[in-house]
């Protein structure tokens, strides 16, 4: 179960690099039957074949594992996001009351908050790429991610427009709340059609955000406009939809790894995963409420 961030994989959706994972059916007892479509049962390309509450019995099906044996559980996930979001939140509040953002201080506040977005970046991508969760690196990550997040909704609040950091919070836990309803409710269906749309809708908008940062860089501005006016409203809630579905994508990777018997560990990559949607959800409604409020 892979970080489910816009730009990385997602292992509890694959089977030997395949989407397989996304036709599974498991049983009413939350085990799959079969090896078909369980991402944490197969024997070839299962990255938990050692762990026993994952692997099949003679008939091709897992055993059942009894109460507070090593599988992952939603109280599991429940828990290590609370942690991640609980720091996130911490760091920012300070950030946004220890580093100023007044003419005299905003130059050091804002050096220190792209800092900690490149070192939360690159913690993220090293956590991406390892094979188990590493708590530490979540931990960090979500603490930087934190100081760059108060520093930004500091100056979009104080010197933008007043209550924005608020109104995103709101924003973000209400498109939290839609999208959980949604899926439980059946009205949202991640397949492999859902997933290979998100996934090239949103390499078009990294795309199109990388097109528009070069020519503000290289010919000032904006750019090409799609982080302001009209353009970058519609810009911007085309990000919040793709954080809505990405949302749908976590949802279902934890669902899968409860089912399909995913070891307690995994708990910190869904949390991960939920952190970073959670956070690029904020920061598109933050970028919209400051374009609408912008002279």
């Amino acid at each position: 179960m892979r970080s489910s961030n816009p730009v990385f994989s997602r292992r509890g959706f694959s089977r030997d690099n395949g989407y397989a994972g996304f036709n599974a059916q498991p049983q009413a007892g939350g085990a799959a039957v079969g090896t078909q479509g369980n991402p944490y049962a197969q024997p070839q390309g299962n990255p938990y074949a050692q762990n026993p509450y994952a692997q099949q019995d003679l008939h091709g099906a897992p055993p059942q594992a009894p109460a507070g044996t090593g599988r992952m559980t939603i109280d599991d996930v429940v828990l290590r996001t609370g942690t991640t979001l609980g720091i996130l939140v911490v760091t920012a509040a300070v950030a946004w009351a220890a580093l100023p953002v007044d003419d005299a201080n905003i130059g050091r506040s804002y050096g220190i908050a792209i800092g900690a977005a490149l070192i939360g970046m690159v913690l993220a991508l090293i956590q991406s790429f390892k094979r188990k969760a590493s708590p530490a690196l979540i931990v960090s990550y979500a603490a930087f991610e934190g100081v760059f997040l108060g520093v930004v909704s500091s100056v979009v609040d104080n010197r933008i427009a007043s209550g924005a950091a608020m109104q995103a919070v709101i924003g973000t836990l209400a498109v939290f709340a839609a999208v959980l309803v949604a899926y439980k409710a059946g009205w949202i269906r991640v397949n492999r059609r859902f997933y290979g749309f998100v996934m090239a809708a949103t390499l078009g908008f990294v795309l199109l955000m990388m097109v528009n940062l070069l020519f503000a860089v290289f010919g000032g501005g904006d750019g090409l406009g799609f982080r302001s006016g009209g353009l970058g409203i519609v810009f911007g809630i085309v990000g919040v939809l793709l954080g809505a579905c990405f949302l749908a994508l976590d949802f279902k990777q934890v669902e899968d790894g409860i089912a399909y018997g995913a070891p307690k560990e995994e708990a910190w990559l869904a949390a991960f995963g939920l952190t970073m949607t959670l956070v690029w959800i904020y920061l598109e409604f933050l970028r919209l409420i400051s374009i609408l409020n912008s002279d």
